[in-house]
């Protein structure tokens, strides 16, 4: 009866560490700021993102942004401001977890992006797609709540040009 004691007992110790361990989620969610850096001028957005892992290296991810810092700029001498709309976006992500805090990952997908120009009471809208690649880094501080910084090229179609994207989130484990 003792041996069948502490054998019991030698599994539950070793077993401890592992029940201890509580499984991240496969859904993330994050919300934060994104600055688009491009030829006609620079503009900021508020972006928030769903994502989801098959397992700990592939997922997809979906995004979407509301402007809210506009850029002024000039036509011909006439003052006017440039906004950015919306936009949204469907990604492929691979990730590499590097520790349990810590994930680089880099994501490539596709992209809509509206812009509207205002000048002199005058408003042309313009839409584009694009193609998105891009990597970035997730830093949890515990099991589920962490940052989350990211660089995205959009390549638009029909050679209307490219648009740098720098973000800086909060990132959450479901």
């Amino acid at each position: 009866m003792r041996n069948v004691l502490l054998a019991t007992a030698a599994l539950t110790l070793i077993a401890a560490p592992a029940m201890a361990q509580v499984p991240t989620s496969p859904v993330t969610g994050s919300i934060g700021y994104t600055h688009f850096d491009g030829d006609q001028g620079n503009l900021g957005a508020v972006t928030g993102r769903l994502g989801y892992r098959f397992n700990p290296y592939v997922g997809i991810e979906g995004e979407a942004s509301v402007g809210v810092q506009d850029e002024d700029i000039t036509v011909g001498g006439v003052d006017g401001t440039l906004e950015h709309e919306y936009d949204a976006a469907a990604y492929l992500v691979g990730t590499v977890p590097v520790n349990p805090n810590l994930e680089l990952f880099g994501r490539v997908g596709y992209g809509t992006t509206s812009l509207k120009a205002e000048v002199a009471g005058v408003d042309v809208s313009e839409d584009g797609e694009s193609i998105n690649y891009g990597a970035g880094a997730n830093w949890f501080f515990d099991g589920q709540n962490g940052l989350r910084a990211d660089w995205t090229r959009r390549d638009f179609q029909d050679d209307a040009g490219e648009v740098d994207t720098y973000g800086l989130s909060y990132v959450r484990r479901f």
